[in-house]
């Protein structure tokens, strides 16, 4: 709370710009100010000083009230996305937000036709309650409402949270394939390093409300110093490529973030020393 001893600072001098159409993801160690910077990018949360612009939406200490046509164009995905179901279908779920921006409820319908397969569920399931379905199918749902009133703009809060490594990367390819049919901007809070490595191409490195640094994958993931002195460690990649690399005493060798990538970089070394 302003101007009282329990007044504090959650984000200080933060300047900066999120591309439009990129894939931006958000690194900082817990408490690090990465949910409550993404927060007002929808609203949620207002500057105490400055301004948010998201588009032709400006964001002040003022604005108040009415944030509909900001959140038409800012999807927010929290962390369990299947808490925030609550309709009786399916169906009705996907169509509350199309329908809370005025779109018509056969519209709103179509929609929740075409995102529920977007997400990977079948049709059947429209008619069915949410709460019948499992933990990963409810999570689904939650997301194909936020998807069906296609925003230009997706925050993603730690989507990959409690999944398995195959269902991080259907989830994780879902939202790259929103992405490219829709043109939109993705931003999306994590702590998972090789998440940030295979989808993102700007990457924003938060420490105690600041920004410590930004860049792509590569030249975020080469200061490896930087990024250990702030609770953060480079993907698992990278470590065994780095670690191939000073074990051969090699002077120069390529920043690699996929596994099969590395593994061909390897064997073409490793044979052609052979050949020698």
């Amino acid at each position: 709370m302003r101007k009282t001893p329990f007044e504090k600072y959650a984000l200080k001098n933060i300047e900066v710009t999120i591309p439009s159409g990129s894939f931006t993801a958000i690194i900082g160690a817990t408490g690090s100010g990465k949910s409550t910077f993404t927060q007002h990018i929808n609203g949620l949360l207002t500057p105490t000083e400055g301004t948010v612009q998201i588009g032709s939406h400006h964001i002040t200490r003022k604005s108040r009230g009415d944030m509909r046509a900001l959140r038409q164009d800012v999807g927010y995905i929290f962390q369990y996305p299947e808490h925030q179901l609550f309709e009786e279908t399916v169906e009705k779920d996907i169509c509350f937000g199309p329908l809370n921006f005025d779109v018509s409820e056969s519209d709103a319908k179509r929609k929740a036709h075409t995102m529920i397969e977007l997400v990977g569920l079948s049709k059947d399931v429209l008619q069915r309650s949410p709460f019948e379905l499992s933990g990963g199918q409810m999570r689904r749902v939650a997301i194909a409402g936020v998807l069906a009133s296609e925003p230009k703009v997706i925050v993603l809060d730690e989507p990959t949270a409690s999944l398995d490594p195959i269902g991080r990367e259907e989830m994780m390819t879902l939202f790259t394939t929103y992405q490219k049919e829709h043109e939109a901007t993705i931003v999306l809070v994590t702590h998972q390093m090789d998440e940030v490595a295979r989808y993102a191409d700007h990457v924003i490195v938060m420490n105690k409300g600041e920004i410590t640094m930004q860049g792509t994958p590569s030249e975020v993931f080469s200061q490896g110093e930087v990024l250990s002195s702030v609770g953060l460690h480079t993907p698992p990649v990278m470590k065994l490529g780095n670690l191939f690399k000073r074990r051969l005493n090699l002077g120069e060798w390529p920043t690699v973030f996929d596994e099969g990538e590395l593994a061909e970089h390897m064997a073409t070394f490793l044979l052609s020393g052979r050949e020698k």
